[in-house]
């Protein structure tokens, strides 16, 4: 099957950020990875012209491809799977949890301009504590830039600029896993970067326990807002009290001179609380 010479038989739409992953043995791990059950409801998301989809069909209970690409779903109806439901949608303005009943896997090859838009929108942002579509979502399967990859996957002592808020929003709501790396020759047309399969196992409870959830964003916005700036004047800059700032560090043993990228998740947290106790 040259998923290759199908793909160049399609004009893919530069705009909508297509590029279609013709590399058969990556299509195969991805459906090991998804580990699919015969009970299971798959939303794919990016469908494109379905070489990820007739695969999907074959193995799930059912099948749900949102596609924004017209002359790609025409491709998708082809498939003629009874098992395949196709939703000509924008998937940031989808609501997935009216899709089905019951719980559902994510399968996604997403335009990587958008990616820290819809994880967002997949799992809510760290103080949407109600998100109605990570309530639904299992486990997804997410192909990515290899940077994005690891910025989803870093800590706090990963090197360079790979530890930020896009760390904190995809670990907040789930366990992150790279799976593996895929060379852009995986894809038609071949993308400039290099990508990366990425899981993310959804959690019914945040990661950090915390008196106010909107307070400890604004506090990692600040944060991270300013990189070459230390916490305090992070802190400061971002609208909070000078004098809470600094009694707050010193409280916790942090050192004023640190910045946002050497905190993990964890002390960021503390310092929220602390920062919240100074303003009573």
């Amino acid at each position: 099957m040259n998923y290759y010479e199908r793909a160049r038989y399609f004009r893919t739409k530069k705009r909508l950020g297509q590029n279609f992953l013709t590399d058969g043995e990556v299509i195969r791990d991805i459906l090991e990875y998804a580990q699919i059950q015969p009970d299971d409801t798959v939303v794919e998301i990016g469908a494109g012209v379905g070489f990820v989809t007739e695969q999907l069909v074959k193995f799930a209970k059912k099948v749900i491809a949102i596609e924004l690409d017209e002359e790609a779903i025409k491709e998708l109806k082809k498939l003629n799977a009874p098992n395949l439901e196709i939703i000509h949608s924008d998937i940031l303005k989808t609501d997935l949890s009216t899709l089905c009943e019951g719980e559902f896997k994510i399968v996604a090859n997403i335009p990587y301009y958008i990616t820290s838009p819809i994880i967002a929108h997949l799992l809510g942002e760290v103080d949407d504590l109600t998100n109605k579509n990570r309530q639904k979502i299992k486990d997804v399967i997410l192909m990515v830039q290899e940077e994005v990859a690891r910025r989803m996957a870093a800590n706090e002592s990963s090197q360079g600029k790979q530890y930020g808020l896009l760390t904190i929003l995809s670990q907040f709501w789930a366990d992150v896993e790279i799976l593996r790396f895929v060379g852009r020759k995986s894809f038609y047309p071949a993308p400039k970067v290099n990508s990366a399969l990425v899981k993310l196992v959804v959690r019914k409870t945040p990661r950090l326990e915390l008196s106010d959830y909107t307070h400890f964003r604004r506090v990692i916005k600040a944060g991270f807002a300013q990189r070459r700036k230390n916490i305090k004047n992070c802190l400061i800059n971002g609208g909070f009290a000078k004098d809470t700032v600094i009694k707050s560090l010193a409280a916790l043993g942090i050192d004023e001179n640190i910045r946002g990228e050497k905190l993990s998740p964890e002390t960021f947290g503390k310092l929220s609380e602390m920062l919240l106790k100074g303003h009573d």
